[in-house]
């Protein structure tokens, strides 16, 4: 068996999953503070950033780390706290939206303020100057790779993440 355990691409994929874990260990207690999972800070987000506060249910999938059901189940326990609503999709009976409510716009706007303070801090602060147009290109590259269906019912693929 030939194996090279200090091949480069082992290193990248490790370092991409250790960065990520320490981040998402650094956000959880402000998450936890306002009474939100990582899962619904990030619905909430794709929800606010997108055209008319909504997203079809399967984009949402598309741009998040959920299945179909497991979106499901997020929207309906978020629908349950007020946070969001589900709309009739006109054009396909099949589909339906998530939409943020004003609930829901008021404690993302009570969360962005400390969870950008932290990303500032744990991640794009950390960078040398100038890289963070760097960070971004590399990193829409991939995602654009491994999840074509990221930027689904996006209006400007280029500002959304």
């Amino acid at each position: 068996m030939n194996t090279d355990l200090d091949d480069p691409r082992l290193t990248a994929v490790g370092l991409l999953a250790e960065a990520h874990t320490g981040l998402m260990n650094r956000l959880a207690t402000q998450f936890e503070q306002h009474r939100l999972s990582s899962v619904e800070f990030e619905v909430l987000t794709r929800l606010a950033r997108s055209p008319g506060d909504r997203l079809r249910m399967t984009d949402l999938a598309g741009q998040t780390t959920l299945s179909t059901s497991g979106v499901t189940r997020v929207v309906d326990r978020m629908e349950r706290d007020g946070l969001v609503r589900r709309e009739a999709c006109p054009s396909d009976r099949r589909s339906s939206y998530a939409v943020i409510t004003e609930a829901g716009q008021d404690r993302l706007a009570q969360v962005l303020p400390g969870h950008l303070e932290l990303v500032q801090r744990w991640y794009v602060g950390l960078l040398p100057e100038g890289r963070l147009d760097d960070l971004l290109d590399s990193l829409r590259t991939i995602r654009d790779a491994v999840n074509p269906c990221a930027t689904a019912g996006s209006a400007e693929t280029v500002t959304q993440a």
